[in-house]
């Protein structure tokens, strides 16, 4: 017998059919979600300075290789950006790392953080290249004057964004006051250009290769890994030396503040990084075992084969109340 179909059966048949190959979509969307998970597993987010990019890639590579199923995210910039992406425009990262511990007690303690691990030091110097104009001449008693002379370009990075940029002021500054010529600061200041000015410190080198620029203001750490021509500053100004501290408090910088308009004032001082695991954590176990890592011997080695001195002892600011008894450990 010949069957009819109304118009109704055909269109719950066409319905069924459909649901079949939405539910099969549906199906390996769900399967490829799971794969992709369980390839690329969990991701731990770190913000740190760029002069940190070097030795915190080591760690990644060490770090991964006993937590295979997690991915570390290495994500830099200038310090005071870094921290500025978190109170500012509210980005999550489980941990936050700068050049400049004075950075997480200002931006981030105590709203966006509790705590601040101080961990490493560094060194101020002035990078250079075969290609600059005097390189067989400059050295660390005659670097001022001829960086004045006509046609020699050098840069440093902005003071807004990063701790070198301010830095490079205050080594300005501070030799100003050791040779005793107080317009040399400001004949410094005004024969950089504002076009040499870039927002973090690492972006100089490429123009240093380049020719464009003929002497950058780089941390000892980034001069050293970058097999650059450098000389370290004398120690009354580069910033490296704890016994100097009350000489460095006489540099002075205003730099942005937390709201527009506001302004910061910012004193010399011995260089010294930090390190936070920010209250939006999202990884806090792994973010833990991270710091360990670089706080271990194993990290401390790390540092120093990339030409970075980790403190002899390391020390925390700030509200320890939370702090993991794995890093109180290790800090003591």
């Amino acid at each position: 017998m010949k069957k009819n179909y109304s118009d109704t059966d055909s269109f719950l048949t066409f319905i069924g059919g459909y649901m079949k190959i939405k539910s099969v979509i549906l199906a390996i969307f769900l399967i490829a979600v799971i794969s992709f998970q369980t390839v690329y597993g969990e991701k731990l987010i770190i913000f740190h300075a760029g002069s940190l990019t070097v030795p915190f890639k080591k760690l990644k590579v060490a770090f991964e290789k006993t937590h295979p199923d997690v991915q570390v995210l290495l994500e830099a910039s200038g310090s005071r950006k870094a921290a500025r992406k978190i109170s500012d425009i509210h980005r999550n990262a489980d941990i936050m790392a700068s050049a400049d511990y004075k950075v997480i007690d200002e931006l981030l303690i105590p709203e966006y953080a509790d705590w601040n691990i101080l961990f490493a030091s560094n060194a101020m110097t002035l990078m250079f290249s075969d290609k600059s104009k005097y390189a067989e001449e400059i050295n660390v008693d005659n670097w001022s004057e001829i960086l004045l002379r006509k046609g020699v370009e050098y840069g440093h990075s902005d003071p807004n964004v990063d701790p070198c940029g301010y830095r490079s002021l205050m080594v300005w500054q501070l030799e100003s006051k050791r040779l005793n010529k107080s317009w040399l600061y400001d004949s410094l200041k005004s024969h950089c250009p504002v076009n040499n000015i870039r927002p973090k410190s690492v972006e100089l080198i490429a123009l240093l290769e380049v020719g464009e620029y003929d002497y950058i203001f780089e941390y000892e750490s980034v001069s050293k890994q970058h097999n650059g021509k450098y000389i370290v500053f004398n120690d009354s100004c580069n910033l490296s030396d704890n016994d100097l501290g009350d000489f460095y408090k006489n540099a002075i910088v205003q730099v942005t503040g937390k709201k527009i308009g506001e302004y910061t004032t910012l004193y010399g001082a011995p260089i010294v990084y930090g390190i936070t695991i920010t209250k939006n954590v999202k990884h806090r176990a792994l973010a833990i075992e991270f710091i360990k890592l670089m706080l271990s011997d194993e990290g401390r080695d790390i540092f120093r084969d990339c030409g970075q001195k980790p403190l002899e002892k390391y020390s925390i600011k700030g509200d320890i109340s939370n702090l993991s008894p794995i890093l109180k450990e290790v800090i003591k």
